[in-house]
């Protein structure tokens, strides 16, 4: 470089070379990081009880969906695919996930919508306020049939599932409607294709022969 002596040309080489081993150092977020991240958060909001029992895992399963929220094991699952769209992102999803923790917490047994009003409120506090209910990341699609079919005895509305509902599992909308957003018998789910049903149970149990 012209006007630059050599020993100042080697020191600016060093100096960029530096630079260069510190980006290379970045690494993505462990899931303990994630999870400091998660109860830094939530004591930021007075959640304490929450906070002492939440738990965050990277999930190599995971396909399409980015995230997930399990509030019966207060567990947050994330997609390693995240940690091809930078820190920002992954910090995101982790807030999105923990908006729905944190609804269903203060909504106590009362069934709410999963992105309904309490969870956009809870986002707010979380300072992802307008996020969005799905992403839009160009994740690989995967197509699943929905073999079960189930519905409401009340409202006649259908859900289709890819599984077979494993627990008591009833409608949102006539529970919001008639009981204030609590479980109630009338309204649970029943199988609605239970032809199709028994023709899977007879080819599982002779597969498994």
């Amino acid at each position: 470089m012209p006007g630059i002596s050599r020993r100042q040309n080697t020191s600016l080489f060093r100096q960029l070379e530096f630079c260069f081993e510190a980006q290379t150092q970045l690494t993505d977020p462990s899931a303990g990081e994630l999870l400091d991240r998660a109860i830094d958060l939530l004591r930021e909001l007075k959640l304490d009880k929450l906070a002492r029992r939440i738990r965050v895992e990277w999930n190599p399963r995971m396909r399409t969906t980015v995230g997930r929220a399990d509030y019966s094991r207060s567990l947050i699952s994330l997609n390693p695919a995240l940690q091809n769209f930078g820190l920002a992102e992954i910090d995101r999803t982790l807030r999105h996930e923990l908006a729905h923790l944190v609804a269903q917490f203060r909504a106590g047994r009362h069934r709410i919508r999963p992105h309904g009003a309490k969870w956009r409120r809870a986002c707010r506090d979380l300072e992802i306020q307008g996020e969005r209910a799905c992403h839009k990341l160009p994740l690989a699609a995967r197509s699943t049939a929905r073999r079960f079919l189930y519905r409401c005895r009340n409202c006649h509305r259908e859900f289709p599932r890819v599984r077979r509902i494993r627990r008591a599992t009833a409608c949102l909308v006539c529970c919001q409607r008639f009981t204030r957003g609590r479980y109630d018998q009338r309204f649970r789910l029943h199988l609605a294709n239970r032809a199709f049903d028994r023709t899977f149970s007879s080819f599982c149990s002779k597969s498994s022969h």
